[in-house]
């Protein structure tokens, strides 16, 4: 796989995206229809199972080998007061992820997953985006590349979550450069900042739009001005996803931003990916009605970490379970007719 150098590269992988098995997703559309049950009786059970053949590109699709890469990285712009923790919370964190301790773990063990955690130059936070770019081109596509590295061939799943002090504050100015409308509707509480600290977060996307004016409009540029190094490597992780067709599950806010990034560059980019579930934060159900990703798992949760994704990856194991053990009628001898 190609290790891109500048942002031109990363368009050029953009723009050889590979399609999905559309064999493979039928040949699991016809064994669906013979299974002994009513005809779409297991609902969205069965849709998932057809998009994980087509992008694994084979029937039955497997679910083995499941990965969670994790980034963390520190924000500059957290100086501005839009966080409930100082970011010394991060590098706490991935210690915590390293000891076993976090609601990921044990998620991950749940789901039959390895997790992998990437913690990136937490020591140097990006820059705050109110008053310049949060990075440079160099920056953010090494970060890219890193993501892109977390993922391989073979993988029969991905999911992708993150942890960084900040990063709601920059998942908002990310969504509200890509999409447009008003500072408000992107910002939430995040990690249950009070109603200051909410106020503070709209002024600083409202500041950051000012500031970059129309160089938000390239998704790239937006990435690099008001992203992070996490969500750089969670769009290097998604891309590369793609290119070695492998389904992706993508977790909440943070995770859809940096995604969001791919799908204004390349319509239909995210064609491999699922969204795992919808955050609690309402930038995020706007976001995800943008892309157009229905969740599968809607529970209140906002905590990040990859925690709805390897929840989701639960419920797509059960889909491919019941796809591939249940009998067909002819096997049974049951009618399948009145």
């Amino acid at each position: 796989m190609t290790t891109p150098r500048s942002f031109a590269d990363v368009r050029a992988l953009l723009d050889h995206l590979p399609a999905p098995d559309t064999a493979a997703a039928a040949t699991a559309a016809a064994r669906e229809a013979v299974l002994t049950k009513p005809a779409g009786s297991l609902g969205r059970l069965e849709g998932l199972v057809a998009w994980l053949a087509a992008w694994q590109g084979r029937h039955p699709p497997a679910t083995r080998r499941l990965r969670i890469a994790l980034f963390a990285g520190n924000h500059g712009v957290v100086a501005r007061g839009v966080s409930a923790f100082p970011p010394e919370v991060t590098t706490q964190m991935v210690a915590n992820f390293e000891r076993g301790g976090a609601a990921i773990n044990q998620l991950a063990r749940a789901a039959g997953a390895e997790l992998r955690v990437d913690a990136i130059e937490l020591d140097r936070p990006t820059e705050d985006f109110t008053a310049g770019p949060a990075m440079t081109e160099a920056e953010c596509v090494a970060a890219l590349a890193r993501g892109m590295a977390a993922v391989e061939p073979g993988l029969d799943l991905l999911m992708v979550g993150e942890m960084g002090i900040g990063n709601t504050t920059t998942a908002a100015a990310l969504a509200f450069a890509l999409f447009g409308g008003a500072a408000a509707d992107w910002a939430g509480r995040g990690t249950g900042v009070d109603d200051a600290g909410l106020a503070r977060k709209v002024a600083v996307l409202g500041a950051a739009r000012t500031h970059h004016g129309y160089a938000l409009d390239d998704p790239l540029e937006a990435l690099r001005r008001v992203g992070g190094r996490e969500l750089a490597a969670i769009a290097g992780a998604v891309l590369a996803a793609r290119l070695a067709r492998v389904p992706v599950l993508l977790d909440g806010y943070v995770t859809s931003a940096a995604a969001a990034v791919l799908a204004r560059a390349c319509p239909g980019s995210l064609d491999h990916c699922r969204l795992g579930h919808r955050s609690a934060e309402l930038g995020h159900r706007r976001l995800a009605e943008a892309l157009g990703l229905e969740p599968i798992l809607d529970l209140g949760m906002r905590l990040g970490e990859g925690s709805g994704a390897a929840l989701a990856a639960l419920i797509v194991k059960a889909a491919v379970a019941t796809h591939a053990g249940m009998a067909t009628f002819a096997e049974t001898g049951v009618s399948d007719r009145d």
